[in-house]
């Protein structure tokens, strides 16, 4: 059997040249499980808050902060993208670290069904790695790569050190990428199989 999948473009705004990632997903993806496929995706860590902003709605996780100011965010756990779809959403933004501000632009598209008995969520494809944690939005980003890409650049000994000691644009390491997003596709094999034949799952 086959299930519906939606190829899912994931692009980081305000990167020259654009950084992005491409999966395929199940109509019945979350927006929470599509947060933590991003954040593994572009190498995020999940240390910050994040949301995304569908039209004029909120998802994401509501905070005490929230309630006080009265915004309302509706939990991201609870939509599918199947739901957006028949809504007729094509786009929307999905907002991680509300210092560094980091907006990425999602957009669905090729609706079809999946190959017989291929597992997804899939990693397909990207380019160019995205920033490290914490290094000061766009504008930090673009100092740091002038500096870790030249040996001659007075910091660039101490950039590549605080970011762990190596730092490749152009290296997305694919082969990781396509392993990871395997690994929740793994996880969904059983669930997914049970109800596709009517048997309960084993948990011996």
């Amino acid at each position: 059997m086959s299930e519906t999948v939606a190829r899912v473009r994931i692009e980081l705004k305000d990167t020259d040249p654009t950084v992005w990632r491409e999966l395929d997903l199940p109509l019945s993806t979350t927006l929470a499980t599509l947060h933590d496929l991003i954040q593994v995706v572009m190498r995020w860590q999940d240390y910050h808050l994040h949301e995304f902003i569908v039209g004029e709605k909120t998802y994401g996780v509501q905070y005490p902060d929230d309630e006080i100011y009265e915004r309302k965010v509706y939990q991201s756990k609870a939509i599918r993208l199947g739901t957006l779809i028949d809504r007729g959403v094509r786009e929307f933004l999905y907002v991680y670290d509300f210092g560094d501000n980091w907006r990425h632009r999602i957009m669905i598209a090729d609706i079809r069904q999946g190959e017989p008995d291929a597992e997804f969520p899939r990693f397909v494809a990207g380019e160019r790695r995205a920033p490290p944690e914490d290094v000061g939005g766009t504008g930090g980003f673009a100092e740091f790569l002038e500096a870790v890409t030249d040996p001659r650049h007075e910091e660039h000994d101490r950039m590549l050190t605080w970011c762990g000691g190596s730092f490749d644009p152009e290296d997305i390491e694919e082969r990781w990428l396509r392993m990871i997003v395997e690994d929740f596709a793994a996880r969904r094999r059983g669930p997914l199989k049970s109800h596709r034949t009517g048997k309960r799952p084993w948990h011996g």
